[in-house]
Parts: C-alpha cells; structure tokens; sequence
C-alpha cells in the first residue's frame, strides 16, 4: 500500500511534541517493515522543525505552518492534503486528530481511502478557547461520516460516538513496549537527579495535564524527593509562566527529552504521575506500565481503562486526594512495586505495537 500520513507535528518528535507524536513514530515504521510505503507530513513552525528526508524507511516531506495557536494544524493538513492530491504521493491517507476530519472529504473525491485515528473527545480539552471547541464538535459530525473508517484508541470515545451516531468503528489501542534502554547514558547527571529520587510527570504544559494539581499536591505531600516535570508549551503560555511560578526548588523543568533518555528517566523514577482531567488512551502512561515503573493517575475513564487495578488513582481535579496518594506511595512502595509489575504484565499482553501494526494494515485494506 501507499499510504501518507498527518496531523501529528513530527518523526522524530520535536519541541512541542505529544501522544500524536509517539503514536506516528512507533507506527509507520512498522507499516514500512511490512512492506508498505509511507509518506509522512512533517510541520515546520518558524523556529522549531526536524530537518531530515527518511526516517526508519519512512519518506519525511516537511511543510511550512503557522506558529498561532489553533491554526496551525488546520493549515498545515490543508497544505498536506492539497500535495498528496497534486503529486498523488498516495493511495491511503491516515489522519490524526477528528480536527482534521473535513479534509476527508476532498481527499476521497479525489479517490483516496481514508482513516481518521480520534483519540479523545478533544472539544472538552481546556486548552481550547470557545471557538476551538465549537468548531471541534462539530468536526464530529465529520469525522463520523466523511472518512472509510474512524480507529479509536479507547472504548470510552468510540462508544459515545456509536452511542450518538449509530454507527461502528473501528477500535484499536496504542502499544506499551520500548526499545532495550541503554543505559550508559548521562541524563541523570545532566538533570541532577538520582535513581528513585523523584516523581516524574512527562507531556505537554497545558491545563487539562492537570499540572496545577500536582505542583500543589507534592508541595503539601510529606515526600522529601524532588518533582520532575519533563515537557513545555506547544506555544508561549500563560499558563507556563503558572507552573513556574507554584513551584518550589524541589521542582525541575528540565525542558523537552526524548527518545531513550526520555526512557531512562521513566525507568529510573521513584513514581509517575499522570493528573489529566482529559485523556485519550494515554501512549505515556502505557509506556510507564511496559517499563515496570510504580505510578499514580488521575480517575478518568480512559485511565481507568488502561490501568485498571495496577496503579493508585486519585480523584480527578481533588489536590487533597493526590496529596494522599503521594502519602501513600512515601509510606507503601513495597505494594507500589507489587502493583507496578501488574501493570507491566497487563500493558505487554493486551498493549503491543506489532499488534497494533497488524491491525492497522487489515483496517487499510479492508477499508
């Protein structure tokens, strides 16, 4: 098949990356190791992008967007879509993100197939202001109608989207396993930690992360580690400048890392935190249970999904509530460590990335 692919930012991620990221680079070089080709469309913001053609046999074609807020995707999968069109680079086109869903329609009248990948119900994210999310419920009704097919990454979305459209789609969930860590790595000794000696938070800055709890949580918790918030702003934010000013010494913003010192420093935490309010089926949090890590989230749905009784949960939004778990975990990690290796036998027998490939190969050709 020849298939392209949009609506993430980049492979490999850069600055500002997140879950749409991850799920690109794990997947389309898989699909090329199954003999398929694949064209990704990489964004180019002004000052952030990955200069690079191929990646792991993956075609990279980088297209110039936006840096404003909001727009930024909408204009980059028009020009997208408009390439693959004008230079047919293929036959399939796989979308991320059911904001992108209205460019189905010029893309199958043009005789593309074409799948959307919706891993949330994006319109209740607080990142958005009101006319983002206006415009991305209604883009719902799109993406349930105008693609061959929508693949869902959790059972919560894709049944309210059944529920409300009566239809069926297509439910496939992100993978759990990492490639073998090395670590001869220096990323300990670059961010001043020590193995066991923090709480790791990785993503994006922005409210529906929930990050406000947990700066405030740790800081009334009895731990005496250090908290490690790993990640930034898409764009400059307000809210950034929040998170800043809440923390104490005990709590580091090492910026963006990624790829196997990304992997260390999960290895290496005393504990994870997850605090969303709004998740799609979380590729981290996966990720976290593969690598046999003690972990605490938040208790929405997806969450719940992913982890079911392997980790401990707090009340979404509660800072009291995360504050006990942090508790917990300082004064229980031996039945942290006993749940931690449930969760890792959970998340490598239902949570697999080969899988996740298969399934993505049979959904293409069948439509």
């Amino acid at each position: 098949m020849r298939i392209a692919a949009f609506g993430f930012r980049s492979i490999p991620p850069s600055k500002g990356a997140a879950g749409a990221d991850k799920f690109a680079l794990e997947l389309f070089p898989r699909l090329v190791e199954r003999g398929h080709s694949v064209i990704a469309y990489n964004r180019r913001y002004p000052d952030i992008f990955v200069d690079i053609n191929e990646y792991k046999g993956v075609k990279i074609k980088t297209i110039k967007t936006t840096s404003k807020k909001g727009f930024d995707t909408l204009w980059h999968s028009f020009r997208s879509t408009f390439d693959i069109i004008l230079h047919n680079t293929a036959d399939i086109v796989h979308i991320q993100n059911g904001g992108n869903s209205i460019w189905a329609l010029p893309l199958r009248m043009f005789g593309k197939k074409v799948f959307i990948s919706q891993d949330g119900v994006d319109w209740k994210r607080d990142k958005w202001p009101w006319y983002g999310k206006a415009y991305l419920k209604l883009s719902t009704f799109f993406t349930a109608h105008l693609p061959n097919n929508v693949i869902f990454d959790n059972v919560i979305a894709k049944k309210l989207f059944e529920d409300k459209f009566g239809k069926k789609y297509k439910f496939i969930p992100f993978g759990s396993e990492v490639a073998a860590i090395d670590e001869n790595t220096n990323i300990l000794l670059k961010t001043d930690l020590k193995k066991g000696g923090y709480y790791l938070f990785i993503g994006r800055f922005i409210p529906d992360k929930g990050l406000h709890y947990l700066i405030q949580a740790f800081k009334n918790s009895n731990s005496d580690k250090k908290l490690v918030l790993v990640g930034g702003s898409p764009n400059p934010s307000p809210y950034e400048k929040q998170l800043h000013d809440m923390a104490d010494d005990r709590v580091l913003f090492p910026g963006y890392i990624y790829d196997n010192d990304v992997n260390v420093l999960i290895a290496k935490a005393y504990c994870y935190i997850q605090p969303s309010d709004v998740e799609g089926l979380s590729p981290i949090v996966l990720t976290v249970m593969g690598l046999n890590v003690p972990m605490i989230v938040s208790d929405i749905e997806e969450n719940e999904y992913a982890v079911i009784d392997t980790v401990r949960m707090f009340k979404k939004g509660n800072i009291e509530s995360l504050t006990d778990q942090i508790n917990y975990c300082e004064q229980h990690y031996p039945d942290m460590l006993s749940l931690a290796l449930k969760a890792q036998q959970r998340a490598l027998s239902v949570f697999n990335w080969e899988k996740v490939a298969d399934e993505h190969v049979e959904v293409f050709m069948n439509g």
